[in-house]
């Protein structure tokens, strides 16, 4: 079992229905995992577009809205929708794509810790895996 199917069992166990994705290289290991659950993915054609989409869904049903970008630029889109959620108090859950270190040339345009940082502290949590057995926790304090 990888990494990517304890997050999308988590994710189940919360209750989400639509994940709203704009895939990449850095997210097809959970994308293939979705590929096998109940979960819904919609693509979107930009990250500004899933985010949105994720927050309204949460603004609609008050339920989580979830979405997933990648790295980098891709987590930087996200920082409107994020301010949309939190202004209107949306539940959003957002995830992105992140290399190990040393994997691939990395500069700072391609950092999500630091992109996030940049959103403030208004976001909330940020996880970074490095072992898997701690996943499901990690995801229930986000929906909390």
């Amino acid at each position: 079992m990888k990494a990517s199917d304890l997050l999308v069992a988590a994710l189940e166990a919360e209750g989400v229905e639509y994940i709203f994705a704009v895939p990449g290289e850095e997210n097809l290991d959970l994308l293939e995992s979705l590929r096998t659950s109940s979960i819904r993915l919609i693509v979107t054609r930009h990250e500004q577009g899933a985010g949105f989409m994720a927050a309204t869904y949460g603004r609609l049903t008050g339920k989580a809205g979830v979405c997933l970008a990648t790295l980098g630029p891709g987590a930087t889109n996200l920082t409107t929708p994020a301010a949309y959620a939190a202004l209107g108090a949306f539940p959003l859950v957002m995830i992105t794509g992140q290399n190990r270190s040393g994997v691939r040339r990395q500069n700072i345009w391609h950092n999500s810790r630091r992109r996030i940082a940049e959103c403030g502290p208004r976001l909330g949590l940020m996880f970074r895996r490095r072992a898997c057995g701690v996943a499901s926790a990690d995801v229930r304090v986000s929906f909390a």
